[in-house]
């Protein structure tokens, strides 16, 4: 791993993956009471149903409400593909039992989840330039390089680009499947990105280069952003980037771990979330 830690020599094939994926990160609370019908279990079981329905039908009012791509039938399709969504579970909390004067005992939770749309709706939407492209659709990140082939010494550069304003992890997964973080980094810690532009790594204050030498094998690059700060992973510098010390199946959940912001007094905004990866492959 030295090479990689001191001067970041890879060695890459890249090509570009056909569409980002896209979710919403949401926090909803979900209530049940045992009544005569229910066990202790059945009414937990209750309650997590019901905070997942509430949280699905969180992120599709918001995607109605603030996502107005021109086209109508991508808005219909993109409704759509929100409104079959799965859930994904990223945390519990404030769950309990409680006695209520009148249904007497029961159950609360609140979770903050992933809303993940149809996949296949969303890879229908992504052959439109503009569903990708339109700032006023849910967040959607390219990911590509200056060529598709490498060759041993040869320097890679890799290019970023959101539809809207979004924070983003970059990170490098060399062939022995270890990790690092190339962004942010110790010299370029900004993690902040305006939509419509393309960001180019490494540039800047950054203190390492992409060249290409052996070992090879198969690697690659993950892109995960948010329209809010992601979450956090334990992370240790090394030469000019980070040593990512969180277990690699890890990462992707804490990264999801986002900070939901609030909107007006009482409610809480949704997060979309988008990841990206680049396909890598060593070569001679």
């Amino acid at each position: 791993m030295k090479r990689i830690f001191a001067a970041m020599f890879i060695s890459l094939l890249i090509t570009t993956n056909l569409y980002a994926a896209q979710s919403t990160i949401t926090e909803s609370e979900g209530y049940a009471c045992m009544g005569e019908d229910k066990s202790k279990k059945q009414t937990e079981q209750a309650a997590m149903a019901d905070a997942k329905r509430k949280a699905v039908e969180s992120v599709s009012t918001y995607i109605k409400s603030e996502t107005h791509v021109k086209d109508f039938e991508l808005e219909k399709d993109l409704v759509s593909a929100y409104a079959n969504a799965a859930v994904k579970i990223i945390q519990e909390f404030e769950k309990g039992w409680y006695k209520d004067a009148s249904a007497g005992d029961c159950y609360k939770i609140k979770i903050k989840a992933e809303i993940i749309p149809d996949e296949k709706e969303m890879e229908r939407i992504a052959k439109s330039k503009q569903a990708t492209d339109d700032p006023s659709g849910p967040l959607n990140i390219n990911v590509w390089t200056d060529k598709k082939e490498y060759k041993n010494s040869e320097k890679i550069k890799v290019y970023i680009k959101g539809n809207k304003p979004f924070y983003a992890r970059v990170v490098y997964k060399d062939a022995d499947g270890k990790m690092v973080q190339l962004l942010p980094n110790p010299y370029r810690n900004n993690n902040y990105f305006n939509g419509g532009a393309v960001y180019e790594i490494p540039s800047g204050g950054d203190r390492f280069e992409l060249e290409v030498s052996p070992p090879f094998g198969s690697e690659g690059i993950i892109v995960y952003a948010s329209s809010s700060q992601v979450g956090e992973i334990d992370l240790k510098p090394s030469g000019g980037v980070y040593e990512i010390k969180t277990k690699a199946k890890d990462i992707g959940d804490k990264t999801r771990g986002v900070v939901i912001t609030e909107k007006g007094a009482d409610k809480k905004t949704p997060s979309e979330f988008s990841e990206a990866t680049v396909d890598v492959k060593t070569g001679k």
